[in-house]
């Protein structure tokens, strides 16, 4: 028996028999509401972090072309390390995965302080993209939250668990001031303060999951999927990959346009969200007025989720996907047009975080349903590779085209980004009606 079987197996309700509905039930409403302390105390310091990352940047390298690598640093860790942490839980279960990236998170938060203690650019940079691995830990939180959930709450459940990194998104930025005190106290640069904020979040988060995601909901189900295998009388199925995972996307038109719904919202989102403060600068707008449509854009991200995942639930994943494009197209247009208005530049910005969470929800929603457990794991660190490579790759080339086409052309080029969705959800549509109407005749 494998380590993976023999988890597999402890995950059982005491008598050795299914778990109940109720049973089932509560053990959702634990593992919901632990996933949401645990993403309240990891995500408090990173809205924070992200914030002064690109100023330690700047002092390290006395350069504001290198200044922009924290953030690019960050992503990229989170597209580092979103398949090994994935890998893990598909292995053991989502408890060591996510713990382990929480934990990888602190090292980073570690190493930044020595890095900026030290005057080394390069350690500074490591550090960064280790805090990607918390970046990562707290999209794949998400995931957990849809393991145990039932068709008709997975929506819901998985988006309240996005919706607590509202808190940490919100609080972060504005203890800034207060751990920058607690910084200097300590005899370090007042700019660590929101570093050790971090460090310390990804830590507890950790040890919240450590501790409390008992029993673990991937391996649960995993069971509960086995037990109805043997019922059947099919074989079990160990010694899924990656490659395997990739061929169950690709002949499901439902998981592929669920990867695809994912990486194209997040990618609009990226483009336009990245170069919104040039735009504004160029303009002359104030500090605090960027500061308030940044604020508000990550408002529109994040607080209105659990409408979002209500709305899956109601009228369907696939529906809810494609009415989350049409409102990062209309963001676009009214973005894009906005011209010299800081008014409609901010309302833009704030379609534009509603949109990407009606992607973000019901994407993962679908992905999660479409595909059995002992794949999904996989199939969702690739979605989430995927995600982040996107929005590097959209973050890189956005000033690019801001400086080629300007404000205006960089949202159209963005809303391009929406086309492959619509065009995969008619595929799905039309193939689940051929087979529909094969089956009626």
């Amino acid at each position: 028996m494998n380590r993976r079987t023999h988890l597999v197996s402890t995950q059982t309700s005491r008598n050795g028999e299914p778990l109940t509905e109720s049973a089932r039930s509560r053990l959702q409403r634990r593992t919901v509401l632990v996933l949401m302390l645990a993403q309240v105390v990891g995500s408090i310091g990173m809205g924070a972090m992200l914030a002064v990352g690109a100023l330690i940047a700047l002092d390290l390298s006395g350069s504001d072309s290198w200044s922009g690598m924290a953030t690019t640093m960050i992503t990229l860790g989170a597209a580092a390390f979103a398949l090994p942490l994935a890998s893990l839980a598909a292995r053991s279960g989502r408890r060591p995965g996510l713990a382990l990236g929480w934990f990888f998170g602190a090292l980073g938060g570690t190493v930044v302080i020595a890095a900026t203690i030290l005057d080394l650019f390069a350690l500074f940079l490591l550090g960064m993209l280790l805090i990607g691995a918390g970046t990562a830990t707290n999209l794949q939180a998400r995931h957990a939250a849809a393991d145990l959930a039932t068709e008709r709450t997975r929506g819901r459940d998985l988006s309240v668990v996005v919706w607590a990194t509202t808190v940490g998104s919100v609080v972060g930025p504005n203890l800034i001031g207060p751990t920058g005190g607690l910084a200097v106290l300590l005899g370090l640069p007042d700019l660590l303060g929101p570093v050790l904020l971090t460090t310390a979040g990804f830590l507890g988060g950790a040890v919240l999951i450590l501790v409390l995601l008992r029993p673990d909901p991937l391996l649960t189900a995993t069971a509960e999927a086995a037990r109805a295998d043997a019922d059947q009388g099919r074989a079990p199925r160990d010694g899924v990959g990656l490659a395997d995972a990739l061929r169950a996307i690709g002949r499901t038109p439902s998981a592929l346009l669920a990867v695809v719904g994912v990486v194209a919202s997040h990618t609009v989102m990226v483009s336009v969200m990245t170069m919104t403060p040039v735009h504004l600068t160029h303009h002359g707008a104030e500090l605090t007025v960027i500061g308030l449509t940044i604020s508000l854009h990550i408002a529109g991200m994040y607080g209105l989720s659990p409408l979002v995942g209500w709305l899956a639930d109601r009228f369907g994943r696939t529906p809810t996907l494609l009415a989350g494009q049409v409102i990062l197209l209309v963001a676009a247009a009214v973005a894009g047009t906005a011209g010299h208005s800081e008014a409609l530049v901010t309302t833009g910005l704030v379609l534009l975080g509603v949109g990407w969470s009606f992607g973000l929800v019901s994407a993962s929603a679908l992905l999660a349903e479409s595909l059995p457990a002992e794949v999904r794991p996989r199939a969702q660190g690739f979605s989430d590779l995927a995600m982040n490579l996107g929005a590097a790759s959209a973050a890189a080339v956005s000033g690019v085209v801001l400086a080629a086409v300007g404000f205006g052309g960089l949202n159209l080029f963005a809303a391009l980004f929406t086309v492959p969705v619509f065009v995969l959800a008619l595929r799905a549509r039309g193939k689940h009606f051929r087979t529909f109407t094969g089956n009626a005749r």
